[in-house]
């Protein structure tokens, strides 16, 4: 690979392999969790295998509502998401008044339910579920959020770079997405990264600088700095809402929920998403729902308030303007909610063909470097922990996330701080390829990880058909595509583990071809194309 002084090619070539490098473990794992956040309401049932599925909405609303004025009726709010066919039915959170002289307590979990499809308060394991890969593919874990976040941000900016770099760099992009030799060593690989790198090229362009988009405000704070005297102002403006109400101390009943999410998705035309109640059970209260995310492009959904009481609109949202609109838009693409199951199902895989790009890239970049080195056995420490981080990264992540499904299965139901044990067993497991990485020679790391991984998730649907109710023939029985696809996509990721394992360990290394490339370098005045050959 040329410096950056060696032309425009050679600089753009130089500039794309270098920015996908130095940040591509990061982007890696951003990828990886955001490709299976797609499905996290999916996952969210996936993993709380004890719910059934919600086939009727209003004695779902009716029982959310019944609950919480059992539970928490001096409370100073309830939220309810509103369920469908495919969520782990309605989520419930409550705000209790607070108490003067008493800190707010955050990462409390005693302020929160599930509703069942029967309307009943479910029990259920304790698990994050796929909110868990959603927050993961952008606020990490086991850091500050906005260290995380400056760092995706980033490394969605190094990613960009690498994307625009490549397509200057692979003048034949398209002729090569045509070309795949196999048991081609480097080419192999190079045709593979350029195969699915075309195939998504404009699911990855969008992708990245919608991602970009999402924390605009942490990565360009000027032009809110500039307008706004404070987060509060800007917050007013992109998400309004009716004037707040003071508590009357008169109880009376809160108007039936039920009928007030009715009229507001018949004024709507489209489905509601979740509820909002203030003072609940107070002559002042108030109730707010917004529409669906999942019936709109943009996520500045609207909204309606209610007299908690009477149940008359008090209040609507104003359309949102110019800005607001584009930038929900962008984020709503960047999110994927409106997607129906087709488009899901094609946002899935474009997000599977961004993971094997960036996973490839970074397994291309030893590959092309260890033919130069002088003594490819004994390579110099930079290669070597370039080596070990992609089997830690690329092999160790996958690993790791199949180590959390089985934790998820196999953990006590009843045992303290469940939820987050899944995910302390997740890094453990990560940790342990880190370990395998640096003991065991790459070839034989490579294939213990990828093997591993494989036979984890391809015997994940078999252990759901023995020891849940939800396996694959069940819910296909049932109609639930939803929870089958699940399984199926388990095994078949299983499956392609298995096979890659089984190449990578039966692989022979082919004896490096010398070429003379003094020779090649003399006729480089007149040929780029040969220079560029030769490195």
């Amino acid at each position: 690979m040329s410096g950056p002084g060696g032309g425009l090619r050679q600089s753009q070539a130089f500039l794309h392999s270098w920015s996908g490098l130095l940040l591509g473990w990061v982007l890696f794992i951003v990828f990886v969790a955001g490709t299976l956040a797609f499905y996290r309401d999916g996952l969210n049932r996936w993993m709380r295998p004890e719910l059934a599925r919600v086939e009727q909405r209003a004695p779902v609303i009716a029982g959310a509502q019944r609950f919480l004025a059992g539970r928490a009726p001096d409370a100073k709010n309830w939220f309810i998401t509103l369920p469908n066919t495919s969520t782990a039915g309605a989520q419930l959170f409550w705000q209790p008044e607070p108490v003067e002289g008493q800190p707010r307590r955050r990462g409390r979990r005693d302020n929160q339910a599930i509703i069942g499809a029967d309307g009943e308060p479910a029990v259920v394991r304790e698990t994050r579920g796929g909110e868990f890969f959603y927050r993961m593919h952008f606020d990490l874990h086991y850091m500050p959020v906005i260290w995380a976040r400056w760092l995706v941000g980033l490394a969605a900016m190094a990613m960009l770079v690498a994307i625009l770099s490549g397509i200057v760099t692979h003048k034949k992009i398209f002729k090569d997405f045509f070309t795949m030799r196999r048991d081609r060593g480097q080419r192999s690989w190079l045709d593979g990264h350029n195969a699915v790198a075309v195939l998504a090229l404009p699911f990855h362009l969008m992708i990245t600088y919608t991602g970009l988009v999402t924390l605009m405000a942490l990565l360009m704070p000027w032009a809110v700095v500039a307008n706004y005297t404070d987060d509060q102002a800007l917050s007013d403006v992109l998400f309004p809402f009716a004037e707040q109400v003071e508590r009357s101390n008169t109880r009376v009943p809160l108007h039936d929920l039920d009928r007030l999410v009715e009229d507001a998705e018949r004024r709507f035309g489209a489905p509601a998403g979740a509820v909002s109640v203030d003072l609940p059970g107070d002559a002042a209260a108030r109730v707010t729902i917004s529409r669906a995310p999942t019936s709109m492009l943009s996520t500045r959904t609207p909204s309606l308030t209610y007299d908690g009481v009477s149940g008359a609109l008090v209040w609507e949202s104003p359309a949102p303007g110019g800005a607001a609109v584009t930038a929900g838009a962008m984020i709503g693409l960047h999110a994927g909610r409106f997607a129906d199951d087709g488009l899901r199902l094609v946002y899935f895989l474009c997000g599977v063909a961004g993971s094997i790009m960036v996973g490839s890239g970074l397994v291309l970049w030893t590959v092309k470097r260890r033919a130069r080195l002088p003594d490819p056995a004994r390579p110099y420490f930079g290669f070597r922990l370039v080596e070990w981080l992609n089997i830690g990264v690329v092999g160790g992540f996958p690993l790791g996330i199949a180590v959390l499904f089985w934790a998820n299965r196999l953990l006590p139901l009843g045992m303290k701080g469940r939820a987050d044990w899944e995910i302390h067993v997740m890094f453990m497991a990560w940790a342990a390829v880190l370990l395998v990485a640096a003991l065991r020679s790459p070839k034989r790391a490579w294939t213990i990880t990828l093997g591993l991984t494989g036979a984890l998730l391809a015997a994940l649907p078999a252990y759901n058909m023995i020891a849940t109710d939800r396996g694959i023939g069940a819910a296909l029985g049932q109609g639930d595509h939803l929870l089958a696809g699940i399984d199926a996509m388990m095994l078949v990721f299983g499956l392609a583990y298995l096979v890659v394992a089984r190449r990578v360990g039966g692989h022979r290394a082919q004896p490096t071809r010398v070429r003379d490339k003094t020779r090649v370098r003399d006729k480089a005045h007149r040929s780029p194309a040969a220079l560029e050959a030769a490195e």
